[in-house]
């Protein structure tokens, strides 16, 4: 085999692996609302419209009021854990108030 077709087989290779691993995570758009949870210390989730509930990483303070009606979209952190256990952890993307 020429180092010309090994190159070009790998490089199909590398983005066939590189296409599979966007699938694992992937982008969840909703609205919901932000809840406070007392237990393990106290922290801010989304419950999703939709029954689902997100332990967000990155929640902005100012969103980090009980109650609070948002648009979201997150990325589901399949490979992080969290001491909550109350959902998928996830990074928001982004995050606007209804």
């Amino acid at each position: 085999m020429s180092k010309q077709k090994a190159f070009i087989l790998l490089s199909l290779f590398l983005l066939l692996f590189l296409i599979t691993q966007n699938c694992s995570n992937p982008w969840i758009t909703g609205r919901g609302r932000i809840v406070f949870l007392g237990f393990e210390g106290g922290f801010y989730g989304i419950e999703a419209d939709n029954g689902e509930h997100y332990d967000p990483t990155n929640l902005p303070a100012n969103y980090m009021i009980d109650g609070l009606r948002v648009k979201f979209t997150v990325k589901i952190l399949s490979d992080v854990g969290s001491i909550h256990m109350w959902g998928d952890v996830v990074e928001i993307i982004s995050i606007k108030k209804i």
